[in-house]
């Protein structure tokens, strides 16, 4: 790769946007980069998401005739990247401004001139839609919390009540907009929001006027400190909120009213922010608030779960699957409240529903099959911990112990006898062994143009080198020896290893060996997987009396 010790001026692009620019896989353009010298450095970014400078990459896409063109729209998005880095909200909120006939708007000439063009032939709405989609995404792929992710909308939407055009949608950080609006979308429902970024605030308020949503109103400012909404009793109320922040202004609102089922600690903010969305609510009203797991358990939020509880207000808790939010893998859950209309005689619930969705793909259905739900007595989560994790209260009565250890066994007899017969015929060798002599390594096969790497892991790509033999010999004692540092520490050097000289009739020979052997490491590990909840289901069946020993 060529040396830019000067960064250039003027938008830059990722790997993917590289990829997408010539038609190729992300996989392809990484190959690129080692095989080319004259692949464009890095301009920007860190090691693991580097930027390049998009006329470097135009230009060395064209001389490779492996370019297509740019779109207006991917320039237009360069350009705002360029003009406004991690301040891209400020970026996008000004071109709202633009699109919505505003003026004054702020907008550097450069991206004001790219915005033109695109502006002639699409919808304003559309095109700031498309804007803000690519933002979320850039969001998503950084980990940044810095908005609301799509799978944490589409599971608010799943399980939030049915809404007419008379009901009222509050959320009182609604960052840019996307939940606050995409919940009401389908009732067109009116709608409040704050948030105390005034960019996100004014990218909502124009997010909605161009959607032709003339019944949204959004406010900037601190909710929690300053409500710019304190009458607002809502049908439905929707918050995804900041996690973590011990700075939410406890010492300033000791006595404030919304603290009716109890003063959050310094660290429970989000139990804070629960009850000022509880505190906007109508008799009947609903809440669907995202919560950290934690938040189910944490001693110093004890008392206020017990409330919730006793009060009948928390009618459900949603556990739901690791990758759900896009700042981390870590479970979220999403509790459901609902403030009691005793006036109409409806509130008759003595229990929780628990919904535990851990064990699910973050992109299957919403939809909980029978052993993941558990309505559990008010009177059994009120406990010492008073613990609303749902995976705590799964009953064992959803289980066919019997059922599942017979059919686990018979699973496990078939795997074990099976296993044998998955090891590859070897008879013994001779001396010396194939790596001790000649041999070639990985980097040169990847510089002849034979080899390429997909997510680290070298694969061939040409018809002279089996892939089967290439990662088996990979995977020899040899190469993990030369792998592991003197501190013990393994880390595959695979550019680094070295793989014996051979014909390919020979490496195949070689190849159906390794790849045999590699069958029975996967059928042996699912062998233990399979024991290991075999003997769990063995044991709390035993436990619980679903099963017994036999006479």
């Amino acid at each position: 790769m060529t040396e830019n010790a000067a960064a250039p001026v003027g938008p830059m692009v990722t790997g993917s946007e590289i990829a997408r620019m010539a038609g190729v896989t992300r996989a392809a353009v990484s190959n690129w980069r080692r095989r080319y010298d004259d692949f464009p450095a890095p301009s920007g970014g860190a090691v693991n998401s580097p930027l390049y400078a998009l006329a470097d990459v135009q230009a060395w896409l064209d001389k490779q005739r492996k370019g297509q063109e740019v779109s207006p729209e991917v320039e237009l998005w360069q350009a705002m990247r360029a003009a406004y880095g991690e301040q891209m909200v400020t970026g996008l909120a000004q071109a709202a401004g633009v699109l919505a006939g505003k003026r004054g708007s702020g907008l550097p000439r450069e991206v004001a001139n790219r915005l033109r063009k695109p502006a002639r032939t699409e919808a304003p709405v559309d095109l700031l839609d498309g804007l803000v989609e690519r933002f979320m995404d850039s969001a998503r792929r950084a980990g940044s919390d810095q908005v609301t992710s799509a799978r944490v909308v589409r599971a608010v939407r799943h399980f939030a009540p049915e809404l007419t055009s008379a009901a009222t949608v509050f959320d009182p950080a609604c960052g840019i907009g996307t939940l606050l609006l995409s919940v009401s979308a389908a009732a067109g429902a009116r709608c409040r929001g704050q948030e105390i970024d005034a960019d996100s605030a004014r990218l909502t308020q124009l997010r909605a006027g161009l959607a032709g949503r003339s019944q949204v109103s959004v406010e900037a400012g601190d909710s929690l400190r300053a409500d710019a909404w304190p009458d607002v009793r809502a049908d439905l109320v929707v918050c995804d909120p900041p996690t973590g922040a011990t700075d939410w202004g406890r010492d300033a609102l000791l006595l404030d009213a919304r603290w009716e089922l109890g003063t959050p600690s310094k660290a429970e903010g989000e139990l804070a922010w629960l009850q000022h969305a509880y505190a906007h609510t109508r008799p009947g009203g609903q809440v669907l608030m995202v919560m950290p797991a934690s938040v189910a358990y944490r001693k110093a939020g004890r008392r206020i779960r017990a409330e919730l509880v006793r009060r009948g207000i928390v009618r459900q808790v949603v556990a739901l699957p690791p990758g759900t939010a896009a700042s981390h893998s870590l479970p979220i859950h999403l509790w459901c409240l609902r403030r009691p209309d005793t006036a109409v005689g409806t509130d008759t619930d003595h229990t929780v529903r628990m919904i535990d969705l851990t064990g699910n793909s973050p992109d299957s259905g919403l939809e909980p099959r029978p052993e993941q739900v558990a309505d559990v007595p008010l009177i059994e989560l009120l406990g010492e911990s008073v613990d609303l994790t749902p995976g705590s209260h799964m009953r064992s009565r959803h289980r066919d112990f019997p059922g599942e250890y017979a059919a686990l066994s018979a699973e496990l007899e078939d795997r074990v006898r099976r296993l044998a017969a998955l090891l590859p015929e070897l008879a013994p060798g001779g001396a010396p062994g194939p790596l001790d002599g000649a041999s070639t390594s990985v980097a040169d096969l990847a510089r002849a143009g034979l080899v390429a790497f997909d997510d680290q892991e070298p694969v061939s790509v040409s018809d002279q080198l089996d892939t089967d033999y290439l990662q088996g010999f990979l995977r020899s004692s040899a190469n993990v020896r030369r792998s592991t540092t003197s501190s013990g520490t393994f880390r595959l050097d695979a550019r680094g290893a070295r793989v014996p000289r051979m014909g390919i009739d020979e490496q195949r020979r070689y190849g159906s060996s390794f790849r045999a052997l590699s069958e029975f490491e996967k059928e042996t590990r699912a062998v233990q997987e399979l024991s290991r909840r075999l003997a769990g289901i063995a044991r709390d069946g035993l436990a619980t009396g679903a099963l017994a020993p036999r006479m």
